[in-house]
């Protein structure tokens, strides 16, 4: 049933059903519509970004007709670069056992694992882009090797109801990681004479610096888990330059080899099925803060080869909506995706035909996983869930004097504003695409001169008022100094 019509249904029940109540009050008067609930023990004043405090985490689903119980010993800090800042707090957490050392669980039949995130959604007006878009991405596109998880190359998770101390907090949703485990990445190796042999690598991008865009980088120290944008996610215990050079390397074979050398080795360094799908990711879904923010960069043992495989991370900056919960600007073809390596070469050059290849991804896509009506039966589900168990509505009333990551009470308005925008980008995402399958290369003549970009600002100067889309370098439907700066990025390649 759309969301719309099950809001309607319920909606003279809400003064009852949503009612946000205590932990205690809450867990005898679950149902089967109930989402899981999670009470977070915590000294909420010590909580921080960088350092764990103790708790425990109890975690209760209505199953087979009762109540299902798990407790736990754990450590948790607050996440995000936004959201830690955020009055509706995200959580990292790690389950610990007595002694505090590490514990795998499986937590609601997610996976078995330590680390786990209580993510707030907090800025999300939908409170579900992040999973919506993992789930997606999840169904078309793996890792490039064999893991113990189906070859999962992004999170698994659920909604859930979380409590502070007992204390209604507002519905979060319950993720695993990618890390190591995941991805299948070998250990690294103490060896005898107390050296490291370093094998598996994963690398996170965490902020915006001049490497950001896998291109150029700066002088760093390479002793930290911090190196220019990146992380060291795995082995975090070892940073050096065993470590960080791999990247390094990476960053100077898209940046500083001729285009020649790139045409040539590319495929020892990406995986080109890789490539088409996240750039596909970021397009349809309208991701706003990609790439390298969030984004992870691993290869399984830089001792055979060093091929980067992408993984994206926290996709809540979609579907319409920016990292801060605006709306997101109309949508651009390529937006800016053409000035990151490795895509400011094989897209420019359509190296072996990636634009060919990427072109009938998406006729494929668009018509199974990424179709309007998949994508909205994915809202739907959890929209109804949401609705049904009341979650909503207790939502809604726990945060609606908070204007910054307020929801409104209606979810279906926000779910159709999301969908809008979906359908509107589905569809110039396939007329775009169209002429990449039919060869269509922007500038006359099937090249960029100087002349191209003459045209162009005679056109924005209204000395030429036909439109051409042979000047629409970068693909938008219109011809701005947006397409100056693409043109002149072709002539400088």
């Amino acid at each position: 049933m759309p969301a719309r019509f099950l809001y309607i249904a319920v909606l003279l029940l809400m003064p009852l059903l949503g009612k946000a109540q205590s932990f205690d009050d809450m867990v005898p008067a679950m149902t089967p519509q109930s989402l899981p609930l999670v009470n977070v023990e915590v000294n909420v004043d010590s909580l921080n970004p960088t350092t764990f405090v103790p708790g425990t985490i109890t975690i209760v689903e209505h199953k087979d007709g009762a109540a299902s119980w798990q407790s736990y010993n754990c450590l948790a800090r607050k996440r995000g670069k936004t959201a830690r800042n955020l009055p509706k707090v995200s959580l990292a957490i790690k389950l610990v056992d007595e002694q505090g050392e590490k514990l795998d669980v499986n937590l609601l039949g997610l996976r078995n694992d330590n680390t786990w995130i209580l993510d707030a959604m907090a800025i999300d007006k939908m409170r579900m882009r992040n999973r919506v878009c993992f789930d997606v991405w999840n169904e078309f596109s793996h890792t490039m090797w064999d893991t113990s998880f189906g070859n999962r190359n992004g999170t698994v998770g659920t909604m859930v109801e979380v409590f502070l101390n007992g204390s209604y907090n507002g519905i979060y949703h319950l993720s695993d990681k990618i890390n190591r485990q995941l991805l299948n990445l070998r250990k690294a190796k103490v060896n005898s004479d107390s050296t490291v042999t370093i094998k598996g690598l994963l690398y996170k991008g965490a902020h915006k610096t001049l490497s950001n865009n896998l291109l150029d980088y700066e002088d760093d120290r390479t002793d930290t888990t911090l190196w220019n944008s990146f992380e060291l996610q795995y082995p975090e215990d070892y940073p050096s330059l065993a470590t960080w050079q791999p990247l390094m390397e990476l960053i100077d074979f898209n940046g500083k080899t001729s285009v020649d050398y790139f045409k040539e080795h590319y495929t020892e360094w990406y995986y080109v099925d890789n490539l088409v799908d996240y750039f596909i990711l970021l397009l349809a879904f309208g991701i706003d803060d990609m790439p390298y923010i969030n984004t992870f960069l691993s290869t399984p043992d830089i001792n055979f080869g060093h091929q980067f495989m992408i993984s994206p991370w926290d996709l809540d900056s979609s579907l319409g909506r920016r990292g801060d919960g605006s709306p997101a600007s109309p949508f651009v073809f390529l937006n800016h995706l053409n000035s990151y390596g490795p895509y400011n070469r094989i897209v420019a050059y359509n190296i072996d035909g990636f634009k060919n290849k990427t072109a009938t991804r998406w006729k494929q896509l668009a018509q199974e996983v990424l179709s309007p009506a998949h994508v909205e039966s994915r809202i739907n589900a959890i929209a109804q869930r949401f609705i049904e168990s009341g979650a909503w509505q207790r939502e809604y009333e726990r945060w609606k004097s908070f204007n910054e990551i307020a929801t409104g009470p209606d979810l279906d308005q926000e779910v159709q504003y999301a969908m809008n925008w979906y359908n509107r980008t589905h569809l110039s995402l396939t007329d775009q695409f169209l002429r990449w399958e039919e060869g269509y290369v922007p500038g006359e003549d099937d090249s960029i001169t100087s002349s191209t970009i003459t045209k162009i600002y005679d056109y924005i100067l209204g000395y030429n008022t036909t439109f051409d889309e042979k000047l629409d370098i970068d693909g938008d439907g219109i011809i701005t100094v947006s397409d100056v700066t693409q043109a002149y990025n072709y002539l400088l390649q």
